[in-house]
């Protein structure tokens, strides 16, 4: 049985750690709160272009002049994955690895055993977890998940799309936490490139497009997939927020199961300590009578 000062540096210790879940509970909430106004403003923006997007492209008779378009036998893919810099953030990062695994093994097999891939990570967790299971990782930008800025973004769009024209990849795939609310994130991909669109049988067309429809796709792509990029990384930071908040909630609730535990436990060996001294005490006193 531990003694009391055991106990009560142990209790001690669970109140530090409840303190510490504590202020990165608040913490994240505060960057939850951000991101989350951030990724609702953003989504109708990225929405209503790809509709402009399609609203062309329905109209228009032919792509075969417009590069970022075509389809093409894939001999290479690029993955784009999306974790976090850090943990303590339940299973954001363990959940999306094991997805990005399950879709190596699934649809993109044939490509890792002829090592016809490249993989770019934005967040070290997702680079270190692919590293253990000896994967090669081409790039990473850790900075971008701590402060996401277009600037950035748009940089590495530059370089996927000038990549995909010169033929040195010809399948570009995001991984990432979609965002659902504070307790919910889904492991999702989309394509990015080949730039995918939905054709819409339209009757009147109810706009005049100034040069021509053909320019107009020519400058909106390279700005959609950048907008997709940008996208899936505020899906992503607001998602490990949330999951970070999430489980800086329950390790609190613990903490505070535990103390009551341990309390409880404490109050148990001082009586029993306390008890114990009064019966030796006693049984002192019996034995000077005895004597006597």
């Amino acid at each position: 049985m531990p003694n009391l000062k055991e106990v009560r540096n142990r209790i001690q210790s669970v109140i530090t750690t409840q303190q510490i879940t504590l202020a990165m509970k608040l913490v994240s909430a505060a960057k939850l709160r951000k991101a989350t106004d951030r990724i609702q403003t953003y989504r109708p923006y990225a929405l209503q272009l790809q509709n402009i997007f399609n609203k062309i492209i329905s109209e228009l008779d032919s792509t075969e002049n417009i590069p970022l378009l075509e389809k093409r036998s894939v001999e290479h893919v690029t993955f784009i994955i999306f974790t976090a810099n850090r943990g303590l953030c339940g299973t954001f990062n363990s959940s999306l690895v094991k997805y990005t695994l399950q879709l190596f093994e699934k649809d993109y097999q044939a490509f890792i055993r002829r090592n016809t891939y490249s993989i770019i990570c934005l967040g070290k967790k997702g680079q270190e977890a692919l590293l253990r299971k000896h994967y090669n990782i081409d790039n990473t930008y850790h900075s971008l998940i701590e402060k996401p800025q277009w600037d950035e973004i748009a940089s590495i769009g530059d370089k996927i799309i000038k990549q995909f024209l010169e033929k040195k990849t010809d399948q570009v795939v995001l991984i990432y936490n979609q965002f659902k609310n504070a307790a919910v994130f889904i492991p999702t991909h989309e394509i990015l490139l080949p730039f995918t669109f939905d054709r819409k049988e339209t009757r009147n067309p109810l706009y005049i497009f100034e040069p021509n429809k053909q320019y107009i796709l020519r400058e909106l792509i390279p700005l959609q997939i950048k907008t997709s990029l940008f996208k899936a990384l505020l899906e992503s930071v607001a998602s490990e927020h949330g999951a970070r908040m999430t489980a800086m909630h329950k390790a609190t609730d613990n903490a505070s199961e535990m103390l009551k535990e341990l309390r409880l436990y404490y109050n148990k060996v001082r009586q029993a300590s306390i008890t114990k001294e009064i019966i030796e005490i006693i049984s002192g006193a019996e034995a000077l009578k005895g004597k006597k």
